[in-house]
C-alpha cells in the first residue's frame, strides 16, 4: 500500500526528506551569502540615513545658536547705536546752548556799546547845538548893542534866530 500511496500522492519519504535537507542547506548558505550581506548592507544605509539625520539636526542646532547669537549681537549694537545717538545729541544740545548764550552775551554787549555810544552822540549834539545858540545869542546881542531896537527889528531880530536855530538843527 505504501507503494500505491507513493504513486497515487506521489510522495517518497527519501525524496521529500532529500528535499527538505536540500531546502535547509540552501536556505543556510543563501542565509550566510545573501541575507547577512543585504542585511549588513541594509544596516550601513540605516546608519548611515541616521547620521545624515544626526548631521542634519546638529547644522540645524548650529544655524539656530548662530541665529541666536546674530539676533544677540544685532540688539547689542541696536543699543549702542540708541546709546551713541543719544550722547551725540546731549553734546548738540550742549553746544548749541552754549553757541546761544555766546551770541546772547556778545549781542549783549554790543547793544551796551551801541547805547553808550548813542548816549555820547546824543550828549555830542546837545552840546553842539547849545554852543551854535549861544553863537547865536552872541551875535543877535552883538547886533542889538550896535543898532537901536525898536519893535519891528526886535521883531525881525527873534525870527533871524528862529531861522537859523531852525538850519542848526
Amino acid at each position: 500500500m505504501a507503494d500505491l500511496f507513493e504513486s497515487f500522492v506521489g510522495i517518497n519519504p527519501w525524496t521529500a526528506l532529500f528535499t527538505f535537507c536540500n531546502m535547509l542547506i540552501t536556505f543556510a548558505v543563501l542565509r550566510h551569502f545573501l541575507f547577512k550581506p543585504v542585511k549588513q548592507m541594509i544596516d550601513d544605509r540605516q546608519q548611515e540615513i541616521d547620521q545624515m539625520y544626526a548631521d542634519a539636526s546638529a547644522a540645524k542646532q548650529k544655524a539656530a545658536d548662530l541665529e541666536a547669537e546674530y539676533q544677540q549681537h544685532l540688539q547689542s549694537i541696536k543699543a549702542e547705536q540708541d546709546t551713541m545717538l543719544r550722547e551725540a545729541t546731549a553734546r548738540a544740545q550742549k553746544r548749541e546752548e552754549e553757541i546761544v548764550n555766546a551770541a546772547r552775551t556778545e549781542a549783549q554787549a554790543l547793544r551796551t556799546a551801541a547805547e553808550a555810544e548813542m548816549a555820547q552822540e546824543r550828549k555830542k549834539a546837545v552840546n553842539d547845538l547849545k554852543n551854535e545858540i549861544g553863537g547865536i545869542a552872541v551875535e543877535i546881542a552883538s547886533k542889538v548893542v550896535e543898532r537901536e531896537i525898536n519893535k519891528a527889528d526886535h521883531q525881525a531880530l527873534i525870527d533871524e534866530f528862529i531861522r537859523n536855530v531852525g538850519d542848526a538843527s
